[in-house]
């Protein structure tokens, strides 16, 4: 083993040279081409050997220092709820696939055609809808652009306007539950994915209330961006058309609360709802329940016969009834979550039957489709585990080496304030976000960054109100979900914008894309402001 004195030079005592190193390396490794999962399992094991020196690659075969690798990628492939991420892409997959993203997207534009700037509108709520099945983001995108930027440019809309809507609402799914960023978030952190999903939920929804609002301002300001559709004279308009939503509204009520009624008095009859000590009640299927929930069938029937009228309710419920599958997969996948009936991976699985089973009573799913939708699945749940793979063989090398203590000790150590402490790690996100993929970040950073913010002071945390301790975790969670929502948009790497370039016409270049990206990228930060000012927003519903 002479030879491997030759090697001596490699090894690196002092850490802050040896973090360098892997910086630069990093970078250019991903500048050249390759692949962040190959790129991050050879640095690695690159980090033991300039830790440990390069006998250890022949010394001690399965044991010693290059048996953490092993050990920190058997700890993530056999995690349980890492499963849910190929069944949420193969959701997404087959929703792509089968015409009830179309209908869906027909229905709402039914309702909003009249209004200025409605298609965009409908291409930002029809993005929420689908964020709520799958929180899937690619495939959201390629699906809007598909659908919503052809008849947006056929309208006239301005190009900027309708190339930022489809990309920043295409990505709410990375907000929005069941959101797989914060899947791995909770699995990287051990942090509860549930209370992850509840938190999000109104920052999710307050920023596509921004983009909306934003849409709404802006084309009423200059009508000349969102031209209105010609006039359809058999169209119902004003007070017609609203009474007969409610009458859509209403119909759709009398369907669910059928069921509910039959599942608390299922639940009743056969004492599966009698709470043993420390049990949590069954949501909307306790005895009690049953009153209230028998109230508001009563309440939609009276509705529909004494208000709208049977005949609008019967032309709102076909107007409206391409809505009724997405919100049925919704209520299959967050549903069985919060109603404690399932967890997050066997949520996922349900969801893929509801849509399944949906297409196949639309008699829409064919073979072709099914394998294709595997095909993608396969494909990206590919790419996501080799990014897993090597991002956490190289987050337990670099924490072997004392990577983490290191950088803790150095950020702790600046004398910045509590919040100039969160404001670096923010910028550190944003940048590393415009140049690698949320996976590796959420692997190579956490660890690093989530232990320092746990030992800051809480009620030092925002400007207003105090956040609790135990929601710490929870808080950055969100902070960083809302984080990567930017780095889909951030030049030069914007995923949303390749996404988008797959599936336009061949004159929508990638820089007039990344230009329509500009408004949007100031809402997703106002949005991301709001989360550092007032932390305790996301727990209002914990």
């Amino acid at each position: 083993m002479e030879f491997l004195e030759y090697f001596a030079w490699m090894k690196v005592a002092d850490l802050g040279t040896l973090s360098i190193i892997l910086l630069v390396a990093m970078l250019v490794l991903l500048a050249i081409g390759m692949p962040l999962g190959f790129a991050s399992a050879f640095l690695a094991v690159m980090t033991l050997v300039m830790k440990f020196g390069p006998e250890l690659l022949f010394s001690n075969f399965g044991k010693g220092p290059l048996s953490v690798l092993g050990q920190a990628v058997y700890r993530q492939m056999t995690n349980y709820v890492l499963i849910s991420i190929p069944l949420f892409i193969f959701m997404a997959a087959l929703l792509e696939r089968s015409g009830i993203a179309r209908d869906m997207y027909t229905s709402l534009n039914q309702w909003l055609s009249r209004t200025r700037g409605g298609v965009a509108i409908v291409t930002s709520v029809m993005a929420v809808i689908m964020a709520a099945m799958s929180g899937i983001i690619g495939g959201e995108v390629v699906l809007l652009g598909l659908i919503a930027l052809p008849q947006m440019l056929r309208l006239g809309y301005s190009q900027n306007l309708a190339i930022g809507t489809i990309c920043a609402s295409g990505s709410l799914g990375t907000m929005i539950p069941p959101s797989i960023v914060l899947i791995f978030y909770g699995l990287v952190t051990e942090t509860s994915i549930k209370a992850l999903f509840t938190a999000s939920f109104l920052p999710g929804f307050m920023l596509a209330s921004f983009i909306i609002l934003y849409i709404i301002v802006r084309t009423q300001m200059n009508p000349e961006l969102a031209p209105l559709p010609p006039d359809n004279p058999d169209d119902p308009k004003g007070a017609e058309k609203g009474l007969m939503f409610l009458g859509f509204a209403s119909r759709f009520a009398l369907w669910v609360t059928s069921v509910l009624f039959l599942r608390a008095l299922f639940l009743t009859v056969t004492g599966d709802n009698v709470l043993q000590p420390g049990e949590d009640p069954i949501t909307l299927g306790m005895v009690s329940d049953i009153p209230w929930i028998a109230g508001f069938f009563l309440l939609a029937l009276a509705l529909i016969f004494f208000v709208v009228g049977r005949e609008r309710a019967a032309r709102g419920w076909e107007m409206g009834k391409g809505l009724v599958p997405p919100l049925i997969v919704i209520g299959v996948v967050l549903g069985s979550i919060y109603g404690g009936i399932t967890g997050i991976t066997e949520a996922a699985g349900m969801g893929v039957v509801a849509v399944f089973l949906i297409s196949v009573a639309r008699r829409e799913m064919t073979f072709e489709i099914v394998w294709d939708s595997l095909l993608r699945t396969l494909k990206s749940t590919g790419t996501i585990i080799w990014v897993t793979i090597g991002a956490a063989a190289l987050a337990a090398a670099y924490t072997l080496a004392g990577g983490p203590t290191y950088v803790a000790n150095i950020i702790v150590g600046s004398d910045l304030p509590t919040m100039g402490v969160i404001l670096f790690m923010m910028l550190i996100f944003l940048i590393m976000g415009m140049f690698m993929d949320w996976v590796g970040i959420v692997l190579l950073i956490m660890p690093v960054f989530l232990p320092i913010v746990l030992k800051l002071p809480p009620e030092e945390l925002g400007i207003l109100g105090n956040l609790e301790p135990k929601y710490v975790a929870i808080w950055f969670g969100v902070v960083f979900c809302m984080n990567m929502q930017v780095s889909f948009l951030s030049p030069p790497f914007g995923p949303a914008a390749f996404y988008l370039k797959s599936v336009a016409p061949a004159h929508i270049t990638l820089p007039a894309i990344f230009k329509g990206f500009l408004p949007f990228i100031v809402l997703q930060l106002l949005a991301l402001s709001v989360l550092l000012i007032w932390p305790p927003i996301v727990t209002l519903f914990l």
